[in-house]
């Protein structure tokens, strides 16, 4: 690689403004440690006038990202705009045929069009980086693909989202409802000021752990149907109740070989204030790989914010300064292959399951018979009465049963008059 890089950065959110500020103040360390003098020679965003800590001059500002390369050399493409589709891939494909080397943060891209791109880039030797997308500032990819490549993993999980960490964590600690703590995430700047809808209906943990997998199992990104769910529905008195048991809720997403397939999920766990899991809070994320001959490995950092997502962005430029032309996912994609999916149906997780009813005789009986007849097993039932409205809350927390089980019984409970809300459902992690 000859001695001066061109970079081209295009997308100037929270991201882009602090790796540009970053690569500006870190240009001659990064000549120290790798030889090469970079230069930033092209940027693109909707806006050039819009209110920054930079002013950005005209020479080197493009509308339209597609046309740097029309105009500039460029050696290496930051891709920060965010998009799964539209122009984030345009420009992404864009470079990579132009034997442009492209790091990105944008996880959503890259569970969706990964495959293709990691064939572009070998195809064009050229690497496609992006350890960004994955946990902010740890480098779980880097070492999936390095460290432990010659591991056998079989199993990947963890707390992958760094804003609804911190919402679950300031619930519990602050004693506040759900809303209260998010407009705080959003000031602190932990959560999207417009819509965080990605982050808290789970999508962002999920398109983490499909790249999980792919490098973890040496697989092409799945496709398959999987559990998805996120925290919106969680109520600080779950949140309550969850504590005098002793349990904590995390967002947690899986990715496991069961059997020879596929498992893939993101959902609420309650966790035991005992376990490891259990004790990551605030923005934090937490990796767990497991495998052979290592064992169990964990990897933890700060998951949300600009600054450890331009760490792992940097961490990226300097592998690619160093000359090192990689497989995108660790292995040549002729040798990825598509593994069979886990049926989901056949997931098997304790249950807590919380009822707001109607306090009269022979509800009770009524909700652990439907769950009998549903091969349901009741492990342990809280009931609160609050005589002054005539009501109840029943927590009931089962023994192990399929996921098709649970889904089949709670159907039910929507046409049952006495059941003032539909049941909350939070799985135990195993």
């Amino acid at each position: 690689m000859k001695k001066n890089i061109n970079i081209a950065i295009v997308g100037l959110g929270q991201i882009g403004v602090y790796l540009y500020n970053e690569l500006n103040l870190k240009k001659n360390e990064i000549e120290k440690k790798t030889g090469k003098r970079i230069k930033i020679v092209a940027i693109s965003a909707k806006n050039r006038n819009k209110k920054r800590r930079f002013s950005i001059s005209k020479k080197i500002f493009y509308k339209n990202p597609l046309k740097i390369f029309e105009k500039e050399k460029i050696d290496i493409l930051f891709e920060c705009i965010g998009f799964s589709d539209g122009i984030s891939k345009k420009l992404v494909e864009k470079a990579l045929n132009s034997k442009v080397h492209v790091i990105t943060p944008n996880k959503a891209l890259i569970s969706k069009h990964g495959d293709n791109l990691a064939k572009l880039a070998e195809k064009n030797k050229v690497n496609l980086e992006f350890e960004a997308s994955v946990a902010g500032g740890i480098p779980i990819l880097r070492t999936i693909k390095e460290g432990l490549a010659t591991n056998k993993i079989n199993k990947v999980y963890g707390i992958l989202n760094g804003t609804t960490n911190y919402i679950l964590s300031e619930m519990e600690s602050s004693n506040q409802t759900f809303d209260k703590v998010l407009k705080k995430a959003q000031k602190l700047g932990f959560a999207e000021p417009g819509n965080p809808k990605l982050d808290l209906n789970g999508f962002d943990a999920f398109a983490k752990i499909r790249i999980l997998s792919a490098l973890s199992f040496n697989g092409k990104i799945s496709k398959s149907r999987c559990i998805m769910e996120g925290i919106e529905n969680i109520k600080l008195e779950d949140i309550k109740i969850a504590n005098q048991l002793g349990l904590r809720i995390k967002l947690l997403g899986i990715s496991e070989i069961i059997e020879g397939k596929l498992f893939e999920t993101v959902h609420p766990c309650l966790v035991s204030k005992k376990t490891y899991i259990g004790n990551v809070n605030g923005v934090m994320n937490a990796v767990i790989t497991e495998g052979k001959p290592v064992g169990q490995s964990v990897l933890q950092g700060e998951g949300a914010g600009p600054g450890p997502t331009s760490s792992s962005l940097l961490s990226d430029l300097m592998s690619i300064l160093r000359g090192n032309i990689k497989f995108p996912f660790g292995i040549s994609s002729k040798k990825r292959k598509t593994i069979k999916p886990f049926d989901i149906d056949n997931y098997t997780n304790s249950l807590y399951l919380r009822f707001e009813v109607k306090d009269k005789q022979g509800v009770l009986s009524n909700i652990t018979n439907r769950l009998a007849k549903f091969k349901i097993s009741v492990d342990r039932i809280i009931q609160t009465p609050d005589q002054k409205n005539k009501k109840a809350r029943i927590i009931i927390i089962t023994h192990k049963t399929k996921e098709i089980n649970a889904k089949k019984c709670l159907s039910i409970f929507k046409s049952n008059k006495n059941i003032l809300k539909f049941p909350t459902l939070i799985r135990l992690y195993n």
